[in-house]
């Protein structure tokens, strides 16, 4: 059955449509009497007022979007947390949109997320910040910050971690444990942190002057299934060849690896040390406690909430900021063994 409408409304209660407008929306203007015959027509009937449409022709919207790369990576869930608590302390509500590290699929989301004018737009791009689709975001006044992903640009804020320097605290901390060839597991590239990660690992490794063999297996994405199928891939490697660590950029694909490598009777971190990236909950949880780089998740989803709502209200005192935080090397028994025990 449909819902009542205004319409009806005023012509059940014998008033006009403004009168029933001023009762939703300004109530002192109408006298006790006929704004309790209002009421109870709105009880009679049904009617349930139309929240969202009021604010699209206001052009405003208390909900706001955040559009992630996977939604079922822990991580994510602990930033989409931090905001959310955010908007909602504001009064307002936060929609969810998985990308799944499809260009494609977020391209459709932006394009709903824009026609209905959401307050504002907190984004993990699935390549950089220059997505065209987020500058008609901006030109129509809906604020875009992005999330776990520097900007530099100056009409956006940006919340991130410092990822080069994510891989410069793994890759040292293998090599100070002794070890001579090590892998770096992540993908696809084209995807900011994975590249960051790895350029800040390259970076350490070179400038030790200790010949350490830095190699890179290119994953297609960062799930835990990827993750195996890179453990199957680096078992199947001469003895001689296979790396004595690896890293991996993040926890899902760490996990992943973890599980290949148990399934083929290999020690961690005896035979292969491992670090993983982001510190989810599993991590520490692990068959074998993961060792990780450490990120504030939920202090990452918090601050791109606090900084949307600031711009998008209109606050004198907002200016476009690009906040960076510094990551932790989170040691476990993945990784950590006595230098006697690596092999070169």
């Amino acid at each position: 059955m449909a819902s009542a409408n205004i319409k009806q409304v005023a012509q059940h209660a014998g008033v006009s449509l403004g009168t029933v407008s001023n009762v939703l929306n300004r109530p002192d203007l109408v006298s006790p009497a006929t704004r309790q015959r209002v009421l109870d027509s709105i009880a009679t009937l049904g009617y349930v007022r139309n929240d969202s449409a009021r604010q699209l022709r206001a052009g405003r919207s208390r909900t706001v979007a955040i559009v992630v790369l996977d939604v079922s990576n822990p991580f994510f869930t602990d930033v989409v947390r931090g905001a959310e608590a955010v908007v909602e302390e504001a009064g307002g509500m936060l929609v969810v949109c998985n990308s799944g590290e499809d260009a494609g699929r977020e391209t459709r989301h932006l394009d709903m997320l824009e026609e209905q004018r959401v307050q504002g737009l907190l984004i993990t791009p699935v390549s950089d910040g220059r997505h065209p689709r987020l500058d008609a975001f901006v030109a129509h006044g809906i604020p875009v910050v992005l999330v776990d992903r520097g900007s530099g640009h100056p009409s956006r804020c940006s919340v991130a971690v410092d990822d080069v320097t994510g891989g410069r605290l793994a890759a040292d901390h293998l090599a100070d444990q002794g070890h001579k060839r090590i892998l770096y597991v992540g993908g696809p590239m084209t995807i900011r942190q994975v590249a960051d990660r790895h350029a800040g690992a390259a970076a350490a490794l070179t400038e030790r002057a200790d010949g350490v063999r830095f190699d890179v297996h290119e994953t297609p994405t960062l799930s835990v299934a990827a993750g195996r199928q890179a453990a199957d891939d680096l078992v199947a490697l001469p003895a001689g060849r296979r790396p004595t660590a690896v890293f991996c950029a993040n926890d899902l694909l760490a996990l992943g690896v973890l599980q290949g490598l148990t399934a083929h009777g290999l020690r961690v971190p005896h035979d292969i040390a491992l670090v993983g990236y982001d510190d989810i909950e599993f991590a520490a949880a692990a068959a074998v406690p993961l060792s990780s780089v450490r990120q504030p998740r939920e202090q990452l989803g918090r601050t791109a909430a606090q900084l949307l709502l600031e711009e998008s209200g209109g606050s004198a005192k907002h200016s476009h900021r690009h906040v960076v935080f510094q990551p932790e090397l989170v040691i476990r028994a993945s990784s950590a063994r006595e230098r006697k025990r690596a092999r070169s």
